[in-house]
């Protein structure tokens, strides 16, 4: 089995106006060399509770994990492999960096420690739209920063941000132009999500609106070369994400660090599998690291019960077949049957017929997946296909 591992990094040049996560300005918290002594105390505690193997994946996230001095990385790395969580040459290792963050020199340093994917959050090359999101960089930053990936022919991947407010399709279509004339070998597009009230919901483009700037982006990329693998994500060839992928397939990580989340969905005392996730406030961080039960028992055994669960058979059908269904391969018959047993073919049959007729979805002999007018209305088949308790009587 895969088995990924996430590092997670609080510390922010900026709080981003849009940003949901757990995330502090750099001064506003503690010291990063204490939050680094903490990663290696969670390290070497709970470790001791997962099986020694090679990882498919390593992911430093935040946050910005490229504020960190680049010796602290190193630390993390090798506080895993003495742990016996090993980097193997087919490791996948990735690195979000913000664009005002890294100079040459440092990635350099991070190649020489391993680091074989950097993650750049350009959002979008417009600085109207920068300055409106509450970040930072500039449009210059950005170029510079991707330059100099560029140049030293590394693996990386664009975050860029579309349904902004007053976006227009000219400036997607910009910005897309813009990322591509670097040649990365990933990007990924992610629709701008808000809660109801944000004052940044004002003069955002309508649903509708939204959903064909994604059919935009989709094709022009899919002309790039950059092929869609996932809803949101679009690569070359061989360069798909290699750590979202464990997400997407229904595989395990450990995530570390403050609100870090970890899936593991095959424990044999969890059969539908188990979740937990470390707290986001530092006090209880703090505390629950220092648990001399750590050492002892799996996390959720000494969390408080608010941060973990064991997933019943609905619950975890219904994850499986969006996780699935969000890949343009889509929900294969032989994984479902292997992980859920043959009534939940049976049970998928049922549900996927009205989106067949609505041709949401198609069937091949190795499974169902979404057509593209699926991709552009996947909520209404996610929400046909969630499994409740009722489907499952006795």
């Amino acid at each position: 089995m895969n088995f990924g591992v996430y590092v997670h990094i609080p510390y922010c040049i900026q709080r981003c106006r849009y940003c949901d996560f757990t995330t502090f300005e750099q001064n506003s918290i503690m010291p990063p060399q204490e939050y680094l002594a903490l990663l290696e105390k969670e390290i070497s505690t709970r470790a001791i509770q997962i099986s020694q193997q090679d990882l498919t994946s390593l992911y430093f996230g935040g946050g910005t994990p490229s504020l960190l001095p680049v010796n602290y990385i190193q630390k993390i790395i090798n506080k895993l492999g003495a742990m016996g969580l090993h980097i193997t040459d087919s490791t996948e290792v990735t690195i979000e960096i913000n664009p005002t963050t890294v100079d040459q020199q440092k990635i350099k340093d991070y190649l020489s420690l391993g680091i074989n994917r950097f993650s750049v959050g350009a959002q979008t090359f417009s600085d109207e739209l920068l300055k409106l999101c509450g970040r930072e960089h500039n449009v210059h930053q950005t170029r510079e920063c991707l330059d100099w990936l560029a140049h030293l022919t590394t693996n990386f991947s664009l975050d860029i941000l579309y349904g902004l407010p007053k976006q227009s399709f000219a400036q997607l279509r910009f910005d897309l132009e813009a990322a591509m004339s670097f040649h990365p070998q990933h990007i990924s597009a992610y629709c701008l999500t808000l809660p109801q009230g944000h004052p940044m919901n004002q003069n955002r483009p309508k649903e509708k609106i939204q959903i064909d700037m994604l059919e935009c982006i989709t094709d022009s990329l899919n002309a790039k070369g950059l092929k869609q693998y996932e809803i949101s994500n679009f690569a070359n060839p061989g360069f798909e994400s290699q750590h979202n992928l464990l997400y997407w397939k229904d595989q395990a990580y450990w995530g570390i660090g403050l609100s870090a989340h970890s899936s593991f969905p095959h424990l044999p005392h969890s059969q539908m599998g188990l979740r937990f996730w470390n707290p986001k406030d530092f006090k209880t961080y703090i505390h629950q690291v220092n648990n001399p039960r750590a050492q002892e028992a799996f996390p959720h055994e000494y969390l408080d019960s608010s941060q973990f669960e064991k997933l019943n058979i609905w619950e975890s059908l219904t994850d499986f077949c969006h996780i699935s269904l969000r890949l343009n391969e889509g929900l294969s018959k032989d994984a479902l049957r292997y992980r859920f047993g043959p009534e939940a073919v049976n049970l998928l049959e049922i549900k996927f017929k009205e989106l067949l007729l609505n041709k949401l979805v198609q069937l091949s002999s190795r499974g169902w997946s979404l057509t593209a007018l699926g991709r552009r209305l996947s909520n209404q088949v996610f929400f046909s296909t969630t499994f409740l308790k009722e489907d499952f009587p006795g």
